[in-house]
């Protein structure tokens, strides 16, 4: 699997390959990634990348021609058999979820896009990017966190990564969970600030603790994201009012 990303500011990435469980995956291979910087296939004396728009307004806009030598660069050394998905991150993008994540996790990868400063020519969006994503309903100052989290989120799905390969197949938004949010979670001590762990969690009876989990995760959910629900095959008679003593996951 490898992620070629297109950015400015590869050094932004060094913590987050480096860091943390996930670094298992990009330091074994299991996650190749590489970057190119659109800068090495600008001319001129700076080197420029971006320029003015047309039509007047703030900001400046990232040229078509870098990106595109660049792209063409990635594409001769990647020589895939099957050519792969050219993301651009972008507010006008489809919201990311686990389902693509989980998508990518199964790949050859992906070329990624990270935009900076008012956007990128559009004439190289039509021409070159085959997917668009966001985070959602708010804008970064470049594509480099986006582009991050999708390398995380890809990383923890790969197996031996996790110190347990069950934890990701019970996190929030997993089919096996059938996208239901997390329930709470809670450890030592018993008590704490005068809260108390649920007896139930306390009781040794696994099968009443999986039962009181799920019940957690469809209220929460219903609480905090009904959106998720499918009432076809979910019950949602469940009270609105979110558990006492419940972190959001």
């Amino acid at each position: 699997m490898r992620f070629d990303v297109v950015t400015l500011f590869p050094s932004l990435f060094a913590p987050h390959l480096t860091e943390g469980v996930t670094r298992r995956a990009f330091a074994s291979g299991q996650v190749d990634v590489r970057f190119h910087n659109p800068r090495d296939f600008a001319d001129g004396n700076y080197l420029r990348v971006d320029d003015r728009p047309f039509g007047g307004g703030p900001g400046m806009v990232m040229l078509a021609q870098p990106l595109a030598l660049c792209l063409a660069s990635i594409h001769q050394q990647r020589q895939d058999d099957a050519p792969v998905p050219v993301v651009l991150f972008s507010p006008v993008g489809r919201p990311l979820n686990h389902a693509r994540v989980a998508d990518f996790a199964q790949s050859q990868g992906a070329v990624l896009i990270c935009g900076r400063y008012e956007g990128i020519d559009q004439r190289l969006i039509d021409t070159h990017v085959t997917e668009q994503i966001s985070l959602g309903d708010f804008v970064l100052s470049g594509g480099e966190i986006a582009a991050v989290a999708v390398l995380d989120a890809v990383a923890r799905l790969q197996p031996g990564v996790l110190n347990d390969d069950n934890s990701a197949s019970q996190d929030s938004f997993h089919p096996t969970q059938g996208g239901l949010l997390d329930c709470p979670h809670y450890t030592r001590p018993q008590v704490w600030n005068g809260q108390s762990v649920p007896e139930v969690l306390l009781s040794g009876d696994h099968a009443c603790i999986k039962r009181w989990r799920h019940e957690q995760s469809l209220a929460l959910t219903q609480h905090l994201r009904p959106d998720l629900l499918n009432p076809t095959q979910h019950d949602r008679n469940v009270t609105a009012d979110p558990p006492r003593n419940r972190q959001q996951p």
